[in-house]
Parts: C-alpha cells; sequence; structure tokens
C-alpha cells in the first residue's frame, strides 16, 4: 500500500521535523561537495514552507565518534549554508539537537520559518533509538515528515522512534521518500519486460542477497566489475591476479548453476600490468586472463553487448560500476554503461552509493528515470527487506 505523504497531512501553522538526509561528501575544507541530496529534499521544504508551515530539520552527516575535536566536520553548518543558498530564505542552525538553544530557536519559530539542528548522531540516543531522545525531539515539533530515504534501513531514534510520538494524522513520508518507493514498486512487482538488472562493484557477498532475489524476477543479470573474477574462477577460468572471493566460489558456483542463462559474464576484459593509472593495458577476449595481468574493467565487445540488451529493455536497474571507474583508464566500461541507460527508452533506475556516483560524474543523472538517493537502503529494499522506519508511516487512506 502507499504511504501517507506530506500532502496528505495539515501543516499550515504547524512546525514540522522533517528528517533530512545531508550526509553529503565534503571537500578537504569542508564545503559541500555534492549537493544532490540537499537538492533531493527541495520538494518537500517548498511544499511545507508555501503551505504555511516552519520547518525544523534534522540529519546525520559522517560518523562521529563523540570527540567534539575529531568530530568538528560533522557539524551542520554547511549543509545548512548550502541549503539556506538553495532555498533562497535563512537557515537557523543551532548547536544542540534538544538542547536550550534548539529549544529556544523551536519555540520562537514562526510559519516559513527554517531551524537546522545539529547532527543527530551527535546525541548516543540517535543509534540506539533511544525512546527518552524520541520524546525531547517531539516535544520541538507538531508533526512528521521522514524524507531520508538513504537512512530508512535504519533503526535509530529520528527514523523510528520519533514518528511514534505523534497520531496518524501528524505523520507521513516526504516527496524523496515517495518517489524512492514508487521505482521499487516497479522493480520488485510486474516490471515491463525485458527487465534487465545491471550488477557490479567489487564483491558478491555484498550483493548475493539482491542477486538472489532479483534473479527470480529479472530476464538478464549482466555482471561486470571485481565480482566477474568471482564468477569465472567458479567456472574454472584463469582470473590471473585478478581479485576473486576464494571462500565465496561455493556460492557464485550455485547461483551460475540455478540462473542457468539468466546470467551474463563479460566476453572480453581489459586487463593492466597493475591496478593503477599509467600501468600498461591490453584487451583480452574470452573467460581466461593472463598471468600477472589484473582484470580492470569489462571490454569494449562486452560494453556494445550490455548497451544493446539495455536498449532492447522495457526496465533497466543498474548497481555497481563495471570497473575502477574512479581512474580514467579503467573508467570507459561503467561510462559505456551509463550512456547505454541515458540512451534507453526503458524505465532506468541507478542505486547505490558508487553506481549514482558515477552517473553524476559522467553528466548523465538527469537523463535517467531515477538515481537512489541510499544506497544500502536501496540495496536491502531490492533484497525483499522491509524497514521499521516505514512501517510506523500509516498507508494512504
Amino acid at each position: 500500500m502507499p504511504k501517507q505523504t506530506v500532502r496528505d497531512i495539515d501543516v499550515a501553522g504547524r512546525k514540522v521535523f522533517v528528517r533530512v538526509d545531508f550526509n553529503v561528501p565534503q571537500t578537504a575544507s569542508g564545503e559541500v561537495a555534492d549537493d544532490r541530496r540537499i537538492r533531493s529534499a527541495l520538494p518537500t521544504l517548498k511544499h511545507i514552507l508555501e503551505r504555511g508551515g516552519a520547518l525544523v530539520l534534522a540529519s546525520h552527516l559522517g560518523r562521529p565518534t563523540g570527540d567534539p575535536a575529531a568530530d568538528a566536520p560533522f557539524r551542520m553548518d554547511r549543509p545548512a549554508e548550502r541549503l539556506a543558498q538553495l532555498l533562497g530564505c535563512p537557515v537557523q542552525k543551532v548547536s544542540d539537537t534538544v538542547g536550550p538553544e534548539a529549544q529556544a530557536a523551536c519555540q520562537a519559530l514562526k510559519p516559513g520559518g527554517v531551524v537546522m539542528l545539529e547532527n543527530v548522531r551527535f546525541n548516543k540516543g540517535e543509534k540506539k533509538g533511544d525512546p527518552a531522545f524520541a520524546r525531547a525531539m517531539a516535544g520541538l515539533v507538531d508533526c512528521y515528515v521522514n524524507d531520508a530515504f538513504g537512512t530508512c534501513h535504519r533503526d535509530e531514534a529520528s527514523m523510528v522512534a520519533l514518528p511514534e510520538q505523534f497520531s496518524a494524522d501528524r505523520r507521513a513520508i516526504g516527496f524523496l521518500v515517495e518517489k524512492e518507493l514508487d521505482i521499487l514498486a516497479t522493480l520488485l512487482g510486474d516490471p515491463r519486460r525485458p527487465y534487465i538488472a545491471v550488477m557490479g562493484g567489487a564483491k558478491v557477498s555484498d550483493k548475493i542477497g539482491v542477486i538472489e532475489n532479483l534473479i527470480k524476477k529479472v530476464d538478464r543479470l549482466l555482471i561486470g566489475g571485481a565480482m566477474t573474477y568471482t564468477f569465472l574462477k567458479a567456472q574454472g577460468h584463469e582470473i590471473g591476479k585478478s581479485k576473486v572471493e576464494a571462500d565465496k566460489l561455493d556460492l557464485a558456483r550455485g547461483l551460475l548453476e540455478s540462473a542457468g542463462a539468466k546470467i551474463v559474464l563479460p566476453s572480453d576484459h581489459l586487463v593492466a600490468s597493475a591496478p593503477e593509472a599509467g600501468a600498461a593495458t591490453r584487451v583480452v577476449k574470452g573467460g581466461d586472463l593472463p598471468a600477472d595481468w589484473f582484470g580492470m574493467d569489462i571490454g569494449p565487445e562486452t560494453a556494445a553487448h550490455y548497451g544493446q540488451i539495455i536498449h532492447t529493455a522495457g526496465v533497466v536497474v543498474w548497481n555497481g560500476p563495471m570497473g575502477k571507474f574512479e581512474t580514467e583508464d579503467f573508467a570507459a566500461g561503467t561510462k559505456a554503461v551509463a550512456h547505454a541507460l541515458a540512451k534507453s527508452p526503458a524505465i532506468t533506475a541507478v542505486g547505490g552509493g558508487e553506481s549514482a556516483e558515477a552517473i553524476e560524474k559522467f553528466g548523465l543523472a538527469d537523463q535517467v528515470s531515477h538515481v537512489s538517493t541510499g544506497g544500502g537502503a536501496f540495496l536491502e529494499s531490492l533484497e525483499g527487506k522491509k524497514f521499521n522506519s516505514l512501517a510506523v508511516i500509516p498507508d494512504k487512506a
């Protein structure tokens, strides 16, 4: 069932707690390096402000340790500054979450105003899902909106215990989460055929749950990335010095046997004399790689083949790069897949941190149907897992 959204609750004259995901990458000097997650929250935030509500925003950032000096880079000041620029209105950043400064700022908050609380993970009660911490946050506001899909798989206080403090007519999801759930309903429901999954990345073990769930639904599963070499090794091929999960060979072998022709492995590979920029490279065909060489990317034949499959698809989901795309020498395969998705008439969904980073890097994010803001949450959703943070939000009437 679809969840109750922010458009279904009355926000006029109310202070609305919006759990956002502003866990954004930062430069060495602390500037916001990629504001995609902040921009993705704007529709929800503008909706509330335009309808006479006030905003109290909370997010986590980084992995605080509890050491104030070490945690200084994880303060919410820079994300708040960037949000103010994007919203075109002041954002009052406070230095605590439920302390005196936060209480005073929220008490004085008028319709149209915006308060950004300090990093919620600075309070130990957040990770513990502490109801007392949740009650203190609830005391600042009138209603609750979850627009933090990237954290939906976490049972943290601001995700589960906090919405439980409000009546059903005062808790909802935002438009960002709604969009994520809509695309997942397509991917996990009855998608248009052919349904193609493209899986890359380093480890089969990281994707086993996703592969096992999707292989029952998709028509083809296109494999790339370092996980390729675990599958090839499981088939008895020579893989040179390529990465392999030796303890997952039986698992890979079982997947290949059960999936049959659904799993498509690369037919050629870009190999390098060393896994670093500037190393000697060459393309080799077939499943065997030369000794002392490293498999670093899918080859051009595979890239073209995958592109053809993607172009004729009805729905495509992509998770994981085809090679070490951060290094330009090994980026061609990932770039080819990104361009194929951008040109495809299919519904195209990109999920996972590296895939989202890649399609942003190549300037193609606006040319696919959806780029997920949640890495772990997106993967766990594809595995078929359910989240308590969404269970506490009422279904749409």
